[in-house]
């Protein structure tokens, strides 16, 4: 590792991404010589591509970037895992070889100038993990902008400690990454596990662009699995919601059935077919509800209780 200047890797996940790559990976490798230009980092930093087990020619590109120029690096994964496993693949890769990482998309979506104030606040200001956040969400959709920052609201509200607005694009000082690496979950939600590590943090603010080409692979089912995955991995408050509303539903039931024994003594009973389907729908619903929510943790304790490899690297390019 260099001593004068910071060694960096930029660690870049890919997924079917043949229509982008050709076009961004100049843009990285032109940020890349700039900041070492501005005497930011060192020249013998590189850019870390991680084939996701993509479909396409996606790993052939990267293997001939590679060819092309000693900047361009690359790892392939065994088979399709995930963003967030192949995100996790690439970090600890580079773990042991540099100073500082830059996770970012392939897209080109996240302002690649932003690296330059990351590296800033971790030379200048002492940050071992800077966060990229955007500014603002003026370019989305309604329903996108909405159903987005309902994600991080929820999130927070349910314990889980995210950053609002920001994803995965952020800075990580090998000192971080050392300690993360003890975190040993199979079940990544690394927006929020990140967090958890601690060390001095800073911020960065930026303008998120189109997509340069290609389709997005996070649709909003994905995104409702990724905030499911996050409640479920990072926190336990559904669980006690469950208890709570149980608690409730108990003493409404013990009301029920005082009411209905001071009726009888009455002798004022009348059979009521509508309310008692209504009341065996209503607890059903609840039942099915909280065994769905316990499922899902019993799921993730199963999962965990495997010890499964989080990663697998078949093939490297160095």
């Amino acid at each position: 590792m260099s001593e004068a200047l910071p060694l960096l890797w930029i660690v870049v996940p890919c997924y079917n991404e043949e229509k982008v790559l050709p076009l961004t990976a100049p843009i990285f490798l032109e940020k890349l010589r700039q900041l070492a230009g501005d005497g930011l980092i060192s020249e013998d930093s590189r850019i870390l591509f991680v084939n996701d087990g993509s479909r396409d020619s996606t790993w052939d590109i990267i293997k001939a970037l590679s060819r092309q120029d000693p900047h361009y690096i690359g790892i392939s994964q065994s088979r399709n895992r995930g963003h967030q496993s192949s995100l996790l693949s690439g970090l600890m890769e580079a773990k042991d070889k540099c100073d500082i990482t830059i996770s970012i998309d392939c897209d080109g979506q996240d302002d690649i100038n932003a690296m330059d104030e990351m590296v800033r606040k971790y030379r200048d200001e002492g940050c071992k993990i800077v966060y990229g956040v955007r500014s603002s969400r003026k370019k989305d959709s309604f329903l996108k902008r909405f159903t987005a920052e309902s994600f991080y609201k929820l999130l927070n509200k349910m314990g889980a400690e995210v950053v609002f607005n920001h994803a995965d694009y952020r800075l990580v000082s090998h000192e971080l990454l050392d300690a993360f690496s003890d975190f040993k979950e199979v079940n990544l939600f690394l927006r929020g596990l990140f967090p958890l590590v601690g060390f001095k943090s800073g911020t960065v603010y930026y303008e998120r662009h189109e997509r340069l080409a290609g389709e997005s692979h996070y649709p909003f089912t994905k995104m409702l699995a990724l905030a499911l995955d996050g409640i479920t991995s990072l926190s336990v408050k559904p669980l006690h919601f469950i208890s709570i509303f149980g608690l409730a539903i108990a003493f409404v039931s013990f009301i029920g059935v005082v009411w209905s024994v001071v009726q009888v003594i009455r002798g004022k009973t009348v059979a009521g077919w509508a309310s008692t389907t209504c009341i065996i729908c209503f607890v059903s619903g609840v039942q099915l509800i909280s065994l769905g929510i316990i499922g899902e943790y019993i799921g993730k304790i199963y999962m965990e209780t495997k010890g499964r490899p989080r990663y697998i690297i078949s093939e490297r390019t160095y």
